[in-house]
């Protein structure tokens, strides 16, 4: 028998047999496992054989506080800035090309340690330098992100981005996934909004003060 999981804030169905989440699924992680605390988020992707530059994607997040905004420049976790302040998230380093199978770029999140006045953790995908070579979220292949419970490394969920990429028009970022404070519980969001303007835009929009160069 197939277990079914029913989120209590949205009656968004799941089933734990698969975890295949679609844009706009909502999962309370909570419910699913009241005893995980320590989380990896993890994206993969590959190249299109007839890119003739390669396709650097970059994970990234940002803590959210209850207005939406950051609350200083550590809450911006990308390649240059590996941790924030309470080192509740850690970026895991960055990946060049994406080439080899599996995961490409990973977070590592202890939920405990996320301070009280953050209500969303928004991970963001984005090509560097995708508007100088021409290239746009559609050019990922085989695109993911999912969710690991560290303890014992089940995968608890995952969202397959490529046909929610398909429809790029020239973007070169997404709003992939949030993770979402409801009091004590977390629920786990597939956003899968495209994005103008890349990383810099979404960090301005957070009020991160983004510098040319």
């Amino acid at each position: 028998m197939t277990d079914i999981f029913d989120s209590t804030l949205d009656n968004v169905k799941v089933e734990i047999s698969d975890n295949k989440l679609e844009k706009g699924g909502e999962v309370n992680i909570t419910a699913k496992d009241p005893t995980m605390n320590n989380i990896i988020v993890a994206v993969g992707w590959q190249l299109n054989s007839f890119d003739a530059d390669s396709l650097d994607v970059d994970v990234s997040c940002f803590l959210l506080d209850k207005k939406g905004k950051t609350r200083v420049d550590e809450d911006f976790i990308f390649y240059n800035n590996l941790t924030d302040m309470d080192e509740s998230i850690v970026h895991n380093g960055d990946n060049l090309t994406g080439a080899g199978d599996g995961d490409d770029e990973t977070i590592s999140i202890d939920l405990n340690k996320i301070p009280f006045d953050i209500n969303k953790v928004m991970f963001i995908l984005s090509i560097y330098r995708g508007e100088e070579k021409g290239q746009q979220m559609s050019s990922v292949r085989n695109g993911y992100i999912r969710m690991i419970n560290t303890s014992n490394g089940q995968e608890m969920l995952r969202y397959e981005i490529s046909p929610d990429v398909a429809e790029s028009q020239g973007e070169t970022g997404m709003r992939v996934a949030s993770l979402n404070r409801e009091g004590p519980k977390w629920h786990f969001e597939a956003v899968g909004e495209l994005v103008q303007g890349g990383l810099a835009e979404v960090a301005t929009e957070y009020d991160i003060i983004v510098h040319a160069g």
